[in-house]
């Protein structure tokens, strides 16, 4: 189901637990598996509960908790901007706005030639930073004016 690379990496990642707490590699798993598969299918997800001898309603708690983990095609591109209270006092929600208009899509969904994906996600720990923009669950972009998403939306279509 998985490649043996990816299975290499998810095995270096059972190997930080104790033998008996694999299961504690779930989110790196998941994570490793998204990476090589694109989202994670009912059929991934079974994949890695097996591998890693849990339940697999286990794995999809996890994988339903957290907005990193796509539980559907994504766009190249996944775009996630935070919303909660204190981005959206300092524009967040204006940045949200504008996103969705020049995207042409709303939050949950992605362009018809399938490079971006806006999601709406929760606090990144970057308050001060605000509006923040997670780019595919590992780039960061800080106090994201309009002119700003222009420049990173150009950067990322290319």
């Amino acid at each position: 189901m998985l490649s043996a690379e990816s299975l290499k990496r998810i095995d270096r990642e059972i190997a930080k637990y104790p033998v008996d707490r694999k299961q504690s590699a779930v989110m790196s798993a998941l994570a490793i598996a998204q990476e090589e598969k694109g989202w994670l299918a009912n059929e991934t997800m079974n994949f890695v509960a097996e591998y890693l001898g849990m339940p697999p309603i286990a794995v999809y708690e996890v994988a339903t908790f957290y907005n990193m983990y796509n539980l559907e095609p994504a766009g190249k591109c996944k775009i996630t901007i935070c919303t909660n209270l204190p981005c959206a006092l300092s524009g967040s929600t204006d940045s949200a706005k504008y996103l969705k208009q020049k995207l042409g899509i709303g939050f949950n969904q992605t362009t018809p030639d399938g490079k971006f994906t806006l999601k709406e996600g929760e606090c990144f720990g970057a308050c001060g930073d605000a509006p923040v923009l997670l780019v595919n669950n590992k780039r960061m972009c800080s106090f994201m004016s309009e002119e700003m998403i222009d420049k990173l939306l150009e950067e990322l279509g290319e």
